[in-house]
């Protein structure tokens, strides 16, 4: 009389189907990311914007009263890292109050659509400077800043693009005009529209 054997899988442990519990995960895990894609980056900062902006109406006062156009360029040369460091830290400060990554999602594009402008601005500033034609950088600078805050601004709050577009216009008015202008423009771009959208984002969306 033959005797009865269970049967035996030949697969690999490894090899095995995935258990109920793993695929779940992974259909949380890709639920999660798609949903991270298509959501809005909020944590623009709204007060640190208005913070901004006030720092920047303090340089423009400084600037009007210096006649060396290099020197004039140093004074918002020295606004710039200063506002970078502010806009940062509130930026961290309202992400890890709600929880958001900074550098994943729509994060990630917001800053990787910001920065080349900036780095642009940078470097064209740095050679305009040495051909002696500080006159284009108020145009420059409210043009680039205005394009770099447009397309970050389309992974974020409706707000952040119009606030761009509104950068743009005035650096494009720059370019136009003369240069005794352009401090006032400075004035109006880095100091009054960043205290005017900030204000809107802060009671919008939160500080």
């Amino acid at each position: 009389m033959s005797s009865v054997h269970p049967l035996r899988s030949d697969l690999p442990e490894e090899d095995s189907p995935p258990t109920l519990h793993h695929r779940a995960m992974d259909n949380l895990r890709y639920i999660r990311e798609t949903m991270e894609r298509a959501s809005s980056f909020t944590a623009v900062p709204g007060w640190g914007g208005v913070l901004v902006g006030i720092t920047a109406l303090a340089a423009a006062l400084i600037a009007t009263r210096i006649r060396d156009e290099h020197d004039w360029m140093y004074v918002w040369a020295c606004e710039l890292p200063l506002a970078l460091c502010i806009g940062g830290l509130t930026m961290k400060r309202k992400a890890k109050a709600a929880q958001l990554k900074l550098l994943s999602g729509p994060g990630r594009k917001f800053t990787l659509s910001l920065a080349p402008p900036l780095l642009a601005g940078a470097l064209l500033s740095v050679a305009l400077a040495h051909e002696d034609a500080v006159d284009i950088l108020p145009g420059l600078w409210l043009l680039l800043y205005g394009t770099g805050v447009m397309t970050g601004g389309a992974f974020s709050v409706k707000v952040v693009p119009v606030m761009g577009v509104c950068f743009m216009v005035l650096g494009a008015i720059a370019l136009f005009t003369p240069i005794s202008w352009g401090n006032f423009l400075m004035a109006g771009g880095f100091g009054g529209l960043h205290i005017i959208f900030g204000t809107i984002i802060a009671r919008r969306h939160g500080g």
